[in-house]
């Protein structure tokens, strides 16, 4: 008899544990590790969505026939509580699982195997377009990695997006390009003209008798951790994940991609997907989420820039930075290329600042679990990389506030791409900005006690002053960057009086943190 471990973040159909398998020889184990809930203070509703999730799958696996042997939270304290009566119960011949998503997993495994006194084998994982290996083996032959490379090579691997014959290695790239940004970044002001109807959002699912008990759960184990479990609107099954993407494919796919740089007050979602905490709990599979999007492309129900935005973010961003935290782990954690060391200020755990972009964006993130990529980047990121946050607390952030946030995502994403941690390991440029790119791509200006067209002074909007003050900190490491070494030019070529009055603005705000 042989045990198929399924984990939290591996609740797919398609689990390689799972294909193959007899379910006469086999169980299925779940683990609830309460411990693991408590790695770090992890967002309520995420909790909700990976336990409820759990059960879900559970449940659906049983009406399959298979045997299952789940270990709840409330009465497991570790994985090794639930591994261990699990054998003692069952007595298997091996443990098979799908490769865990994240580093501290794999590492834990070959412990597991001997504390238990059971063989664990992994199987290489389903959840991703790319296998590890072959990424690596791209990887390890340059000094640096650049996304847009990927990203064509994926294109030309899947064929999606190519036109015929995709064999040749002169095809290429349907409507002539390999992306459309020219005609996917419209300001917010362009949004609120263009709008004929209110963006429709995702459906707000009804918790069942099962998420209800891991609400209240999740209440009693949990209570100091962001968010409000009681405030859950996610699916947790399969059915209810695939409704989410009919809806998006239906609803908002038309619009996504001149508007996915939006920051809009009144409308979190705006016409972004949120498949991103299905896709990364194993609800949704990468292949089926582009197929669907791209047979709408087909149907004409859909523009091409608006379906290139989309098969970007999920086979160039996404498995591109899977394959980025395999390839660099387990030293990239700790990257401070930059050395900044500043804590993270009480406030980004309750949005109560002047500073209306990150009070807006805090709070959806309290409130929703879940905030879109330039909200992160631009906003929550672009302050941390300006004021010196401590990268490592940053990454913390990222990790407690939204629910899809995984570590496989969240340390390429926040200490690469958004911190620049690395050294531009993973990204060709720090992504800072003044407070003139969240006026252009935002209302949230218009409702703020300081103004972004002031550059010094008590009332001038402080992402100003901190994004020169960055540059002015960070000159000699930044000069020879190509995308970066105008912006140091035009600092240096400022007066003296007007360097040290920006600093001095600076300098004080960041006083106040």
């Amino acid at each position: 008899m042989q045990t198929l471990w399924i984990l939290a973040d591996q609740l797919s159909p398609g689990n390689a544990a799972l294909a193959g398998a007899d379910p006469a020889n086999s169980v299925v184990l779940f683990v609830e590790s309460k411990a693991r809930g408590e790695v770090v203070r992890y967002h309520q509703q995420k909790l909700v969505l990976v336990y409820s999730g759990m059960r879900h799958f559970a449940r659906d696996l049983r009406a399959a026939g298979w045997r299952v042997d789940y270990h709840r939270l409330e009465d497991t304290p570790d994985f090794l509580t639930g591994l261990r009566r699990h054998v003692e119960r069952f007595r298997p011949e091996e443990i098979v699982l799908a490769a865990p998503n994240d580093y501290a997993m794999t590492a834990a495994l070959p412990k597991f195997a001997r504390r238990l006194g059971v063989p664990i084998h992994a199987l290489p994982t389903h959840q991703f377009l790319l296998p590890r290996e072959e990424f690596a083996a791209w990887a390890g032959e340059r000094p640096h990695l650049v996304m847009e490379e990927h990203y064509r090579r994926m294109r030309r691997r899947t064929g999606w997006l190519m036109e015929k014959p995709v064999a040749s290695r002169a095809a290429r790239p349907a409507g002539g390009e390999w992306n459309f940004d020219p005609l996917n970044r419209l300001t917010y002001k362009q949004y609120a003209a263009s709008r004929h109807t209110q963006p429709a959002v995702p459906v707000r699912e009804t918790p069942d008798e099962i998420t209800r008990e891991v609400i209240a759960l999740v209440e009693q184990h949990f209570p100091g951790h962001p968010g409000r479990a009681r405030d859950f609107w996610f699916p947790v099954d399969r059915a209810g994940a695939l409704r989410w993407l009919d809806q998006f494919v239906a609803e908002r796919l038309e619009h996504f991609g001149p508007f996915e740089d939006v920051l809009a007050q009144d409308h979190p979602v705006i016409y972004h997907s949120v498949l991103s905490p299905l896709l990364n709990l194993g609800l949704l599979h990468p292949r089926e989420c582009v197929e669907r999007v791209l047979a709408a492309y087909e149907a004409g129900r859909a523009p091409i820039h608006s379906v290139e935005g989309f098969v970007r973010q999920v086979i160039g961003w996404r498995e591109f930075i899977n394959g980025a935290y395999w390839h660099a782990m387990p030293g990239y954690k700790e990257v401070n290329h930059l050395q900044a060391n500043r804590p993270i200020p009480a406030w980004f755990y309750t949005g109560e600042t002047d500073l209306n972009c990150l009070r807006q964006t805090i709070r959806q993130a309290l409130n929703l679990g879940w905030l879109h990529h330039i909200q992160r980047l631009m906003v929550v990121g672009n302050f941390f990389l300006i004021a010196g946050i401590d990268p490592q607390a940053a990454l913390r952030w990222y990790l407690e506030m939204t629910v899809d946030a995984y570590d496989w995502v969240m340390v390429p994403n926040a200490l690469g791409v958004i911190l620049y941690a690395d050294g531009g390991y993973v990204a060709t440029k720090p992504y800072a900005a003044g407070g003139g790119y969240i006026n252009k791509m935002s209302n949230y200006c218009e409702h703020c006690r300081y103004s972004p067209l002031k550059k010094t002074g008590p009332d001038a909007c402080p992402f100003n002053a901190l994004y020169w003050d960055f540059h002015a900190r960070h000159a000699d490491q930044l000069r020879d960057n190509p995308r970066v070494s105008r912006t140091i030019q035009a600092w240096e070529a400022r007066g003296k009086s007007e360097q040290t009055a920006i600093r001095a603005s600076a300098g004080n705000f960041l006083a106040t943190l």
